[in-house]
């Protein structure tokens, strides 16, 4: 479900791509790009949902990737998954805060 709009909002689009497809140690570095990225969730579903090998997508490695397909083998749509769960989220958090200012 990944498109270009989303594309235009990543935090990655102003970096060198190459920064994302590094080993090691680095792949750490390469995923504090990821960090508040306002895309991050659709951009790791679509690794997922893509099978993607190479790179850090969505603030996970390959690795990280492939041990989570592995263990969620039930799921068939990350996208759907991932961006419900990150609705799901931001409601409960929104009514916290909603619930912290009516309390004071």
């Amino acid at each position: 479900m990944w498109n270009e709009k989303m594309a235009t909002r990543a935090k990655c689009r102003e970096i060198d791509p190459d920064a994302l497809f590094v080993q090691g140690a680095a792949q750490n570095r390469a995923k504090l790009i990821c960090r508040g990225c306002p895309v991050r969730t659709q951009c790791l579903a679509e690794a997922l949902d893509s099978r993607i090998e190479f790179g850090v997508w969505g603030g996970m490695t390959e690795r990280e990737r492939r041990a989570l397909l592995r263990r969620r083998k039930d799921v068939t749509d990350w996208y759907e998954l991932l961006t419900s769960a990150e609705r799901r989220y931001e409601r409960e958090r929104t009514g916290q805060e909603v619930a912290v200012a009516a309390r004071s």
